[in-house]
């Protein structure tokens, strides 16, 4: 079996076999903890530029199926896991995953000890990694020692679509979606609680959107650094004084922070999986959540502010997972209430929402 490797911008090394495409890719080395539901993590739009650990040892089993995808293609630049299953239980119209990777151009490595590889980016942290199923040579070292950082990385335009679209029935109420790498779940939920969803490209002006006439907005999920994105602020902050109800889930949720004057921060590892425990501050409620994201606002910026109420924390470590303004229809959450894959327990998100647009609007929804 051809050889593949693996090496991170520290030095940390592994040599593998190649269960994937044959290729030479760049990227921060990030790890997922969940159990099942890869083929909605290998193409969740918010991995975009990332190689990804997959803390299960054996993966695969199941092949993937197109009703599972969270974007038209997977959007991970690289895959690492323990075991790669040589079957799969579904017939049909799946996809073995070695195939659907190679497919795409997706190279993976398997064989390797993710365990040791997981404990050292929980140490080391999240960083840019190497991995390539040509030997290395001196001059992958050294692009990868120039690769740009995450940090600073504006990556949502890769990512979002290229045209305006809309999903649901126009004479529904309607939602202005800004994609910045939407997970197509999040799109479902809103549909099937009677709204019609356009969705645009993340650079679109409040003003265009405006145009759509939309009884609320929702700032999507997606990659990269939000304090990157000047373009996206600025919209924030023009939604926000509007004064429609607006929700944001992953990266709207920190853009929508930073519009408030509320800053960033990179976390060491981030949070992927899906069995993060949540708290809900107003109620008292704890929930599962799905996660997946590198960056986090800040909780001493928001407890200094008498506009903006902090809603739910993170029981691992204590991060924010949501806010709200004090006054205006306007909320973030941290984590994903969507799920796909993960436990549906926050999936009451979208509901407040639609409560928040039938007290703001009279809308029949």
């Amino acid at each position: 079996m051809k050889k593949a490797y693996l090496i991170l911008a520290d030095g940390w090394q592994a040599e593998g076999v190649s269960v994937g495409a044959d290729a030479v890719v760049f990227g921060e080395i990030v790890f997922h903890t969940a159990l099942t539901g890869y083929p909605e993590i290998l193409t969740d739009p918010s991995y975009w530029g990332q190689i990804l650990v997959m803390t299960l040892p054996h993966i695969g089993n199941y092949g993937t199926a197109a009703e599972e995808w969270q974007h038209d293609k997977p959007t991970i630049r690289g895959l690492v896991v323990r075991h790669m299953s040589g079957f799969f239980s579904r017939s049909g119209r799946a996809l073995g995953l070695p195939e659907y990777l190679r497919m795409h151009g997706i190279p993976a490595i398997a064989e390797i000890d993710t365990r040791a590889l997981v404990r050292h980016v929980r140490e080391k942290g999240a960083q840019n990694a190497l991995l390539t199923t040509e030997p290395p040579t001196p001059t992958l070292l050294e692009q990868l020692r120039a690769f740009p950082s995450m940090s600073g990385a504006e990556l949502a335009s890769q990512v979002t679509t290229s045209k305006m679209y809309y999903v649901g029935d126009l004479d529904q109420p309607r939602i202005a979606l800004l994609d910045f790498g939407v997970k197509k779940a999040i799109i479902d939920q809103l549909v099937q609680r009677g709204l019609c969803v356009g969705v645009f490209p993340a650079h679109t002006t409040f003003e265009s959107m405006r145009d759509f006439e939309p009884v609320g907005f929702l700032l999507s999920n997606g990659p990269g650094d939000p304090a990157a994105m000047d373009y996206a602020i600025r919209t924030a902050r023009d939604i926000v004084e509007s004064g429609l109800p607006t929700l944001g889930i992953c990266l709207g949720h920190q853009l929508l922070s930073l519009a408030l004057g509320i800053p960033t921060y990179k976390l060491l590892y981030g949070h992927r999986g899906s069995n993060h425990p949540v708290k809900d501050l107003r109620t008292g409620k704890l929930f599962i959540t799905s996660q997946n994201h590198g960056f986090a606002i800040d909780m001493q910026a928001i407890l200094q502010r008498s506009d903006i109420r902090l809603t739910h924390i993170n029981l691992n470590d204590h991060t924010v997972e949501g806010f709200a303004h004090a006054e205006l229809p306007i909320q973030g959450v941290q984590y994903h209430p969507e799920a796909s894959p993960g436990p549906h327990d926050s999936h009451e998100i979208f509901d407040e929402f639609i409560r928040q647009i039938k007290a703001r609007t009279a809308a029949p929804v």
